[in-house]
């Protein structure tokens, strides 16, 4: 798969794991799209660690499921830094 193919995997699953993560983000669509990328990336790694199977085609459900999976990751953490260093300065 492409970088292309990263890319828009990337964006679809973090707006998936956004749609599934409760609570408010702090940060915008650019900030998800971002974090999404990044985490169907880890996604990747995720899979290759721990399944030793390479990421699939860009229409393979393992694919998919690992890319929202680091997107989920992604997004906990994005949101226990910013939880903590919001409070910091509230």
């Amino acid at each position: 798969m492409g970088i292309l193919g990263w890319i828009v995997l990337g964006l679809i699953a973090g707006a998936i794991a956004k749609a599934i993560m409760p609570g408010r983000d702090p940060g915008g669509i650019i900030i998800t799209m971002l974090l999404g990328i990044v985490g169907a990336i880890l996604g990747g790694f995720i899979g290759r660690a721990i399944f030793g199977s390479d990421i699939g085609s860009f229409f393979d459900l393992s694919t998919w499921l690992l890319a929202i999976l680091g997107s989920l990751i992604v997004l906990g953490i994005y949101h226990v830094v910013t939880k903590r260093g919001h409070r910091a300065h509230g």
